[in-house]
């Protein structure tokens, strides 16, 4: 992240991003609407984003390390393209220790048709989708993304992107979904799911961790009775192994009666390196 991102153009915040090849690079602003603490602007390699989570925990930490975020603070409230985001702060004397960030409840598309055309995409057999007995179905909470839930850890592992199957699938969306994120629900002491999420669309190959997907990931579990209600407020998403960046992803779904009241994204980072870039 950019503890200072004024005076630079959109151009310019796009070719530090393309440069960083990061997931997402984040940029500081002054804030724009009354009642959030900065703006700020989160850029993939080939786009902008309205919203992003795991760039919003680690931007937390940094603006803490750096003393922005005064030590003790509850509560700290960005400005993002969807509107105000609010996130939770835990501390630890003056370490801040976990955050949570507060999405917008689901909305759920309609399930896709034919889950098979969903394993193609993914270059796996469709039983790998179909044996789950669960829909093929775009959910978002902000940012929407097609889940794709399949039978084992191992087809998880075994997924590789077919971009014109992709491409057939996602054709016609509305909206479009910015990612497909696969997960399956095989049996670990470590996680709720083991995950994977692809973004070609964003200059993506795969994300080591998503934290605008695991919001919709934990009401889709909730939705479709994968998990307890009792157990919707302790999720963890186990996302990135393939890659070899393992990162636990915490989810909290709140649920009143038969409705989603709350959805909760959380997680910390640690510092991985800092220095001086020229444009």
């Amino acid at each position: 992240m950019y503890l200072d991102g004024r005076g630079l153009s959109d151009d310019t915040m796009q070719a530090v991003a393309k440069e960083m090849n990061f997931s997402e690079t984040t940029f500081v602003l002054p804030p724009e609407t009354k009642g959030t603490d900065v703006r700020m602007r989160i850029f993939t390699p080939g786009a902008e984003l309205p919203m992003a989570g795991h760039p919003v925990i680690g931007s937390t930490f940094a603006l803490a390390r750096s003393g922005v975020i005064e030590p003790g603070r509850k509560q700290y409230v960005f400005g993002l393209g969807i509107g105000p985001l609010s996130v939770a702060l835990n501390w630890k004397g003056s370490d801040l220790q976990f955050a949570w960030m507060t999405q917008l409840k689901p909305v759920f598309g309609d399930p896709v048709a034919d889950p098979a055309r969903a394993a193609a995409a993914l270059s796996l057999s469709a039983a790998a989708v179909t044996g789950t007995g669960k829909p093929v179905q775009t959910v978002s909470c902000g940012v929407p993304f097609l889940f794709v839930p399949l039978t084992t850890r191992r087809a998880v592992d075994s997924a590789a992107l077919n971009r014109a199957e992709y491409d057939a699938l996602v054709h016609g969306m509305s909206p479009r979904p910015n990612g497909v994120f696969l997960f399956s629900t095989e049996h670990s002491e470590r996680a709720t799911v083991y995950s994977r999420m692809f973004a070609p669309d964003l200059g993506l190959g795969e994300d080591p961790a998503t934290g605008s997907a695991s919001g919709p990931l934990g009401c889709y579990l909730v939705r479709h009775k994968i998990v307890k209600p009792d157990k919707a407020g302790a999720m963890v998403s186990l996302q990135g192994v393939k890659m070899g960046r393992p990162s636990h992803v915490h989810i909290a779904i709140g649920v009143h009666g038969s409705e989603i009241s709350s959805v909760q994204v959380g997680g910390h980072s640690v510092l991985a390196g800092e220095g001086t870039l020229y444009v």
